[in-house]
């Protein structure tokens, strides 16, 4: 039997890539956007679109049942891998900015994701794996609004990972490091004229969205997913500083990015 799997976030990058990865290896993909233009450009594809807007509550229902009515209530994967950057200093910030980057980045996912748990449950060995970041690790000046949406998500993952451990639903997280995407360009910056810019050694470290799919594969179909996956050399290297340096150091190491 087919397994399905919905991705969030497949107009391009990392979303996009993924959805072409599992239609090759034989699943049924349906493929997630917030634009109808989108939606319609992946059925031409060969995947089911889905329109979906994290950031509206209606829209998240909408989907997840147009989800459950595609599926019959039994959905073998969800890749929660929609979302933006609000970046900018926190003074910049307003509260309306950070309510829409939680919307999108967490509350949706939140929503989302409890819609669909019954029919993941009902797959017998269902998989929900987040798209969190290095700076669901670690914050630096300038993401801090960015950092927290990811951080919030990865103390989700782990609740949800022990709540649902009976049930035979494994979640996991991909977090991914500096990735050659149009995330960059599609980032809302508080301080126009004075945007966050990467700093240059992340250029040197930087790998294409494809270097997400051997950890994909792996949390879709191992039988012992893993409750991390680190991607680039920077994710790898931030997650063990953040375990061995004081917080002082880490901090000085940060700020000169």
């Amino acid at each position: 039997m087919q397994k399905s799997v919905l991705i969030t976030g497949c107009s391009s990058g990392i979303g996009l890539v993924a959805a072409n990865d599992l239609l090759a290896r034989g699943y049924r993909v349906l493929a997630a956007c917030r634009r109808a233009d989108d939606v319609a450009r992946m059925d031409e594809l060969g995947f089911t679109g889905i329109l979906l807007d994290l950031d509206d509550p209606a829209s998240v229902d909408a989907a997840a049942d147009r989800v459950l009515a595609l599926t019959d209530h039994c959905l073998h994967g969800l890749f929660n891998n929609g979302g933006f950057g609000q970046y900018g200093p926190l003074t910049s910030v307003s509260r309306q900015q950070l309510e829409q980057q939680f919307s999108t980045n967490f509350f949706g996912t939140h929503q989302l994701t409890l819609r669909l748990l019954p029919a993941l449950q009902n797959s017998g060995d269902g998989r929900i794996i987040n798209t969190s970041s290095v700076l669901g690790l670690i914050s630096t000046p300038g993401r801090g609004a960015y950092a927290a949406s990811k951080w919030a998500l990865e103390a989700w993952s782990d609740a949800l990972r022990m709540e649902v451990r009976h049930s035979g639903v494994r979640v996991s997280l991909i977090e991914p490091g500096p990735i050659t995407t149009r995330f960059t360009e599609n980032v809302q910056q508080g301080e126009r004229d004075k945007p966050v810019r990467n700093p240059g050694i992340a250029a040197r470290f930087s790998l294409p969205p494809e270097a997400i799919l051997p950890k994909l594969r792996h949390a879709l179909e191992s039988k012992h997913p893993r409750l991390r996956y680190p991607v680039t050399l920077v994710a790898w290297a931030m997650s063990l500083l953040k375990r061995l340096l004081p917080g002082w150091m880490l901090d000085r190491i940060l700020r000169s990015n």
